[in-house]
């Protein structure tokens, strides 16, 4: 079986002193440094949002941070305006190795946000990473990273959906847990068959 090791969105934004900071989300680099030579392949996720993005709060009046709006795929959640294109929050952290095989960039299409590393959020429109995979054979998958009830679940939904066999890292991921959020994604990643690590 070969095996990828996934790294979901480890950029300053969503760490301590960023516009979008998960609690702690600095701790797993280290954790996620010392797995990458366990694995055939390294692929890193980057947030990577046009300014003005439709995902912003900043771009719909009257809307505040943390809001939900109706997009033509659903609801979104409105963030603050977070790993713009080429600033330094878009940036990976500092200590994260990122020498790996390839980086999927997502959330580059003004119109639409992009949790999953597979899919933008209609569930349809890929970013290439299933096809990448699956090029090179590979068919395991472990994720760590940011945040584990947004982009870390979505990614690996998505990936047990696809027939991957899929692992999430749960001491290499640090969640927002935004009402709730963490408990349904660890019920929802369970009940797809996603094997959670503590």
């Amino acid at each position: 079986m070969t095996e990828a090791l996934i790294v979901v969105d480890v950029q300053n934004d969503f760490c301590p002193g960023g516009a979008l900071a998960v609690p702690g989300g600095d701790e797993v680099t280290a954790p996620i440094n010392a797995m990458m030579d366990r694995f055939d392949a390294v692929i890193l996720t980057q947030d990577w949002h046009p300014a003005g993005h439709s995902s912003f709060a900043s771009s719909h009046p009257g809307k505040a941070p943390f809001d939900t709006v109706e997009m033509p795929y659903g609801p979104q959640v409105l963030w603050p305006d977070h790993c713009v294109q080429g600033s330094k929050g878009s940036e990976f952290h500092q200590d994260l190795r990122t020498g790996g095989d390839l980086i999927i960039r997502k959330g580059f299409r003004p119109g639409i946000d992009s949790y999953s590393g597979f899919f933008e959020n209609d569930q349809t429109t890929p970013t290439g990473l299933e096809g990448y995979l699956r090029s090179r054979g590979i068919t395991a998958l472990t994720l760590a990273g940011l945040a584990t009830d947004f982009c870390v679940a979505f990614t690996a939904l998505d990936a047990a959906r696809l027939g991957f066999s899929v692992t999430v890292e749960l001491a290499a991921c640090r969640a927002i847990d935004l009402d709730g959020s963490l408990q349904t994604a660890l019920e929802g990643m369970a009940s797809e068959g996603v094997n959670l690590q503590p």
